[in-house]
């Protein structure tokens, strides 16, 4: 019989493509590693890699059976994370992940709403780019995750929006739309915008924000986090578009820059997201809840603009 160690076995080295970073993550001999794979593969008739000295390929059923083994192996962490649950004296513990363009506006106001409303849950928090988020949300080692939307999911996973999230244009003072206190699609074409590198969500959100037109971004620089694009917008290297959520938590205070709001843009989704066979849902329907409450917090405690 096919076992969860074996499958473990095929994540692993479907994740890394190499025996022996897979039997690191696994916590066992590359040797044992290997054994326990051609056990699944007499076991199912099939073969799930393509093995060199110098490589490991997955073959295309070898891909399919490890995203279904992810599948089985949230599962798993679902059932017996439920029979847990079932101990009243033992609190909830719950892996909430979150995008760097979200979690440190977010949660530092929505953290004293959580603990007043639920005493009993501990939330364990993990920042973290979107894919893998949600590879850790499959994989069972996140029980939630807030996101941005749009974006590719598995069928598993289920989604509710929080709230919108617009954008503005960041500008040194004395740029030519530093003057403005909106700007509209047309001002921007042509305009190279200062964004963060590939992998954040908020790189392909911002540059799909017009739908009318195309966004041009500046290839000579790509930031690691909101902070160094305002600190560069401030230095008069360029503009950048700054989520309304990341403004109303004070990013741009205390720097000389000009704000305009964009008139006509597609704000990115904000959104929990969790797998459908979790035994949770009300619960993070109630952490959803304290979430936007914080988001609205924050709205009415931000200056005018």
């Amino acid at each position: 019989m096919t076992s969860l160690r074996q499958l473990r076995f095929l994540v692993a080295l479907d994740k890394t493509l190499s025996f022996s970073r897979a039997s690191e993550l696994c916590h066992v001999t590359q040797s044992t590693l290997s054994t326990g794979l051609k056990e699944l593969e007499s076991r199912l008739g099939v073969q799930v890699a393509e093995r060199t000295k110098h490589r490991v390929l997955m073959t295309p059923v070898g891909r399919d059976l490890a995203e279904r083994a992810r599948g089985i192996l949230a599962g798993v962490q679902d059932l017996e994370e439920r029979a847990q649950r079932e101990n009243a004296a033992q609190a909830t513990a719950l892996r909430l992940g979150t995008i760097p363009t979200v979690g440190p506006f977010l949660m530092p106001r929505a953290m004293p709403r959580l603990r007043a409303a639920l005493p009993d849950t501990k939330l364990y928090l993990r920042e973290e780019l979107t894919d893998p988020l949600v590879e850790g949300l499959m994989e069972g080692r996140l029980d939630l995750i807030l996101m941005a939307l749009p974006h590719p999911l598995p069928a598993q996973i289920e989604t509710e929006i929080l709230f919108s999230d617009g954008y503005w244009l960041a500008t040194p003072t004395d740029h030519p739309l530093g003057n403005r206190s909106t700007i509209r699609s047309e001002d921007l074409v042509d305009r190279k915008l200062l964004l963060l590198e590939r992998g954040h969500c908020l790189q392909r959100h911002a540059l799909s924000s017009f739908p009318d037109i195309t966004l041009d971004e500046d290839p000579s620089f790509a930031a690691t986090s909101l902070s160094t694009l305002v600190a560069m917008v401030e230095e008069e290297i360029g503009i950048t578009l700054l989520p309304k959520l990341a403004i109303d938590a004070g990013i741009s205070r205390g720097h000389a820059l000009h704000l305009g709001a964009l008139e006509g843009a597609r704000p990115r989704q904000i959104a929990l997201a969790w797998r459908q066979s979790s035994p949770h849902a009300q619960l993070f329907a109630e952490i959803g809840a304290c979430l936007t409450a914080a988001r609205s917090d924050l709205a009415a405690s931000a200056p005018a603009m």
